[in-house]
């Protein structure tokens, strides 16, 4: 009897740290293609810059102005003050890459995101320069 006791309870200390392990969340999940975009489109406005070594970067009044705004049928337009960037973008979810390729340029810029979740954006510049953007409000 004591022994399927101490059987049940170690089953269930399994299972708890399981859950608890499991609800904790990935801080670097990379969610899906719609979280980008949504059903039309999301604006996304920069919150911290770390430079490739991870120290953090005061961020400039034209990088706090800057707004990038993704389009659900693959557009996005990037809009500081009055200057505007528009062209398509690409998601490969499984390589954890966004592809911008701006109107009238020969070649496109490649971010590795490191986490997308519904309010949450942050990219890796080949550099090694990391935006962490959220979802402008």
């Amino acid at each position: 009897m004591e022994t399927i006791r101490k059987s049940w309870q170690g089953l269930l200390a399994v299972l708890l740290a399981i859950l608890i392990t499991s609800c904790g969340g990935n801080k670097e999940e990379v969610g899906s293609e719609s979280m980008i975009a949504g059903t039309s489109s999301k604006t996304w406005v920069a919150d911290k810059e770390r430079n490739a070594s991870g120290d953090k970067e005061k961020l400039s009044d034209a990088e706090k102005d800057q707004t990038m705004q993704f389009y659900a049928d693959g557009r996005f337009a990037l809009g500081a003050g009055s200057a505007l960037q528009t062209g398509t973008w690409t998601f490969d979810q499984a390589a954890k890459r966004l592809t911008l390729q701006f109107e009238g340029a020969d070649m496109s810029e490649n971010f590795e995101v490191m986490k997308l979740d519904d309010d949450e954006l942050d990219l890796r510049a080949p550099d090694g320069t990391v935006m962490e953007m959220e979802l402008k409000k």
